[in-house]
């Protein structure tokens, strides 16, 4: 639920409401919250209990500059291994996400977007990078940035994973990580200009 953008930050867990939705007990719910709480994703106050996990935009920024060193270090491993089946599946995503914005679907286009972004890095084959990858992703999962900005920069927005689906084709590095690079300046400046609304002070 909190990764699918159903429960923003700021947002209550009530525990017995979630066991009742999963058939379980109270312990395993608490459980599954401590592994949460672990992964930067729910908080907990005593007597307040527990919430979403929200972030102050420095931290929401700082997250984007973590992101991009290691989405970097993944597609200059992953454009040197990647094979055919690759470059069906980066395809396929761009087409999904070219496909989401489009049909100004929001949901599919950060669904979509990420799918894209995974897609690109996996052929690195290096899976602890992967992983820290996609924990990083998910933190800033629940704010979801992209349901705030225009449709003139999603448009923008949009034009640097062509590139960088282009450049991939092409095993093209340099092209590769310049427009990674790019894409990475345009989102602190989507980040600069959040509403306040789901971040902390």
């Amino acid at each position: 639920m909190i990764l699918a953008g159903h429960a923003p930050p700021g947002a209550p867990i009530n525990i017995d409401a979630v066991a009742h939705r999963f058939t379980v007990s109270r312990i395993p719910v608490r459980e599954a919250l401590k592994t949460l709480i672990g992964e930067s994703l729910v908080d907990h106050e005593p007597r307040a209990g527990y919430t979403v996990a929200q972030l102050t935009r420095t931290e929401l920024a700082e997250l984007y500059v973590v992101r991009e060193a290691l989405e970097t270090a993944a597609l200059a491993a992953a454009v040197r291994s990647a094979t055919p089946e690759d470059d069906i599946e980066v395809a396929a995503a761009h087409e999904a996400l070219s496909r989401a914005i489009d049909e100004h679907d929001a949901r599919g286009h950060h669904r979509e977007g990420r799918r894209l972004h995974l897609a690109l890095a996996d052929p690195c084959r290096l899976r602890r990078l992967l992983g820290m990858f996609e924990s990083a992703w998910d933190i800033t999962e629940p704010l979801r940035p992209m349901s705030h900005v225009s449709r003139e920069m999603t448009l923008a927005l949009h034009a640097d994973p062509q590139l960088m689906v282009d450049a991939f084709l092409a095993r093209d590095a340099d092209a590769l990580l310049a427009a990674s690079a790019e894409h990475y300046k345009r989102l602190q400046d989507v980040v600069a200009t959040l509403p306040t609304k789901g971040l902390r002070d």
